[in-house]
């Protein structure tokens, strides 16, 4: 587990991009695992800067997305597959023609928060993951009350996706999205799976601001507990917790993180096979 302290929330969208960016060039045909919400935004605009200013290929990447609200359309400006397609998709060369209903999209996956039949969608979804060989980067974020994707407290570390009903404080967190009205937010999820998520080859967390220091701490230094699914993440082996100051207040051990990364004179990249 590396945790990496960074000065303002743009430099922490870099350090994710650049792992991307390296393993896109050293694996064209790799299978990213994606985040939705405002911290991965950044990471998105700079990978499209890359794209286009240094000709990043995205031309063979295959996209697994975390989550997606249930139920919810495609075309729906708040659902995961629009932030997707209007944030990251349209604007780089991943193909992107719609198939197989709402549940493919090109080369890109999101839950289809259509899906009449749940249970066999996201079993379908765990069979596509497989058959791209896993995942080999997971970009994931935090929520305040420590959940990654939809894993709400009390989540079983070893679940898979599945349908995930919403806690209230993850529903009053999210009506910002919609128009401050927490009635007009979805009441639940399809969502990866704790074990799902530890299955990725290697993870990112990215985090920023003072709201999310709780989170981190309990996340990195607390025990692990399904009361903080992102606690979790210790037991993998390749693990990079990138926040900014105000989301590392709250660490205990916030000088030794600082001195591990100051004695690296290079930023290990991911390990990727093949």
């Amino acid at each position: 587990m590396e945790v990496i302290v960074t000065p303002d929330a743009e430099s922490m969208g870099w350090v994710a991009t650049r792992l991307i960016a390296d393993l896109v060039r050293r694996k064209p045909r790799c299978a990213l695992g994606l985040a939705t919400g405002s911290t991965p935004l950044r990471t998105y605009r700079q990978l499209i800067q890359l794209h286009r200013e240094e000709g990043l290929d995205f031309s063979q990447v295959v996209t697994f997305n975390l989550d997606e609200y249930y139920p919810i359309t495609p075309d729906h400006p708040q659902s995961y597959r629009y932030f997707m397609n209007e944030n990251f998709f349209k604007h780089i060369n991943i193909p992107l023609t719609p198939r197989d209903g709402n549940r493919r999209w090109g080369n890109t996956y999101v839950p289809d928060g259509t899906a009449e039949d749940v249970e066999a969608h996201c079993l379908w979804y765990e069979e596509r993951i497989k058959e791209e060989g896993g995942i080999d980067l997971q970009l994931l974020g935090v929520g305040s009350n420590g959940h990654i994707a939809f894993n709400e407290p009390t989540s079983s570390l070893g679940s898979r996706t599945r349908l995930k009903t919403l806690t209230q404080k993850t529903i009053e967190d999210n009506a910002r999205f919609f128009d401050n009205d927490m009635s007009k937010v979805p009441k639940h999820a399809i969502t990866m799976g704790i074990g799902t998520i530890l299955d990725a080859r290697v993870i990112v967390l990215q985090a920023n601001g003072e709201k999310k220091a709780d989170a981190i701490a309990r996340a990195i230094e607390g025990p692990i507990t399904s009361m903080c699914p992102a606690s979790a993440l210790q037991l993998h082996p390749e693990v990079y917790f990138v926040i900014d100051e105000a989301a590392a207040s709250k660490l205990k051990y916030r000088d030794y993180y600082d001195h591990v990364q100051e004695l690296k004179k290079h930023l290990r990249a991911p390990r990727v096979e093949g």
